[in-house]
């Protein structure tokens, strides 16, 4: 029978939680890496057994973990991508892995020929390929896109990226300057998406060697020009695998559409109750049926009225219901961050997320109804899940 395996990352460590088709009992296995932030976890597409993971630690540095088997084991591959080439796997935070970039990619310059200054500090988002198990990229803080073509042995980053002619502009949000969503298109494999805080959205149509930014139709009032090219604060962007041009966007406020691969958006934030959110994601079956989670403000990072609710369009944007039933309706104060959601291919369609408080809620029938499949854990970072056969 098939299974659902759900990749949780959070602040003290890994868990893997799988279940049958059905999705109504639940092993939980870990912690792995216990102690550590796991900022992401993520399988292949192409091979079911093998996952990737983002290891941190504010004293040991940074460390790419490969797993196999499915989670049962794991592997230290190579050096992380952002240090340089003849680093150990682990550096201690503010020594060497803070430097003038001369490393895996060579010395890179601006356009304007400058040496850029820049400090690593982690892998934020791991995306593995979806047609080669080898091939995984990884977004880092500060903003950078970097490539593995040997299942995270050695790494070269897609400096075009980093280069750019706005690069010199790019600030952190609150977060850091960080790299944290990485979306490829399947129809075509030369095209990528990436979203940086506080940077935008940007897109490649000639694999990640040359980069256009996407934000026409974003405002951010906090910034000098709120209509600027760059410089807006972008939470996440989602796509249909069937319609790869139509983007969903949780923007620092509004949901945005794009029905053109991001050349230009508008605002979808209809009746929701606050547009100020971190996670947005698709219905595996319906590229019409959109999920968010509002919360109340970017001063407070709870939900709104302290009732944890899941907001559904079945409409691509515009009108908006609530999705309550399971879910705490008082003295709820969690927040859901911008990788704790996902959706698997099951029909009818699951839908997870998870919480700072460290519960992984789970929906069977698209968001009708929930229940909590884990407490306690410590706050989740990242949730990913994996339809297997």
């Amino acid at each position: 029978m098939s299974k659902a395996r759900v990749l949780v990352g959070t602040r003290k460590g890994a868990f893997i939680l799988t279940a049958d088709g059905k999705r109504q009992n639940w092993e939980v296995s870990g912690p792995y890496f216990s102690g550590w932030e796991l900022y992401h976890l993520k399988g292949s597409p192409v091979d079911p057994d093998r996952i990737f993971a983002s290891q941190t630690s504010g004293w040991f540095g940074q460390v790419i973990q490969r797993s196999d088997d499915g989670g049962k084991t794991w592997i230290q591959p190579g050096t992380p991508p952002g240090e340089p080439a003849s680093a150990p796997g682990g550096m201690p935070k503010g020594e060497s892995n803070k430097f003038v970039y001369e490393g895996v990619a060579g010395t890179h310059k601006w356009y304007d020929g400058t040496p850029h200054p820049w400090e690593f500090k982690r892998v934020w988002h791991l995306e593995p390929s979806l047609t080669d198990p080898d091939t995984v990229y990884a977004g880092v803080e500060d903003a950078a896109l970097f490539i593995s073509r040997d299942g995270g042995k050695n790494w070269k980053e897609l400096s075009g990226l980093r280069c750019h002619s706005t690069g010199q502009t790019w600030q952190p949000g609150a977060g850091g300057m960080c790299l944290h969503t990485i979306l490829l298109d399947p129809k075509n494999h030369k095209r990528i998406y990436v979203a940086i805080s506080a940077a935008g959205a940007f897109r490649s149509d000639d694999a990640g060697q040359t980069w256009k930014p996407i934000n026409k139709g974003l405002r951010s009032e906090f910034i000098p020009d709120p209509d600027a090219e760059v410089g807006h604060c972008v939470h996440r962007i989602a796509h249909h695998p069937s319609r790869p041009d139509v983007l969903f966007m949780q923007k620092h406020w509004d949901v945005m559409r794009s029905e053109n691969a991001g050349d230009s958006w508008r605002e979808v934030s209809g009746n929701l109750p606050t547009d100020f959110g971190f996670v947005i994601d698709v219905h595996a079956h319906e590229p019409e049926t959109v999920y968010v989670v509002p919360i109340k403000s970017d001063g407070e990072h709870f939900v709104q009225d302290a009732k944890l609710r899941v907001y559904r369009s079945r409409t691509g944007g515009n009108d908006w219901e609530a999705l309550t039933k399971g879910l705490p309706q008082k003295d709820c104060y969690v927040n859901v961050l911008r990788d704790a959601m996902a959706v698997d291919r099951f029909d009818p369609c699951g839908i997870y997320f998870g919480t700072t408080g460290g519960q992984v809620y789970a929906s069977a029938d698209g968001g009708d109804s929930w229940n909590a499949i884990v407490r306690d854990l410590p706050a989740v970072l990242s949730v990913e899940v994996q339809t297997l056969p």
